[in-house]
């Protein structure tokens, strides 16, 4: 943390639990990281997650794309 970000009051990556429509914040922070991308995700932009997972999305995108490499992951450890 620097100094601008403890003059904004910013405390760093929060820890979640991810629930059905909701989620539960666990460790004080402001953002989360999208587990496609990798970008932060502010705390009150937080609308994509998996509970099954426990990861967080940061687009409907993001989400479908991981959706499609656990699919396939899948599918190629079935054959």
């Amino acid at each position: 943390m620097n100094r601008i970000d403890r003059f904004f009051g910013l405390r760093g990556e929060a820890k979640v639990k991810f629930l059905n429509g909701e989620f539960q914040v666990l460790s004080p922070g402001d953002f989360v990281r999208c587990a496609v991308t990798g970008e932060p995700i502010m705390l009150p932009d937080l609308r994509y997650w998996s509970v099954d997972l426990q990861e967080a999305y940061s687009t409907p995108e993001a989400s479908m794309q991981r959706f499609l490499e656990l699919r396939d992951k899948q599918a190629t450890e079935g054959l």
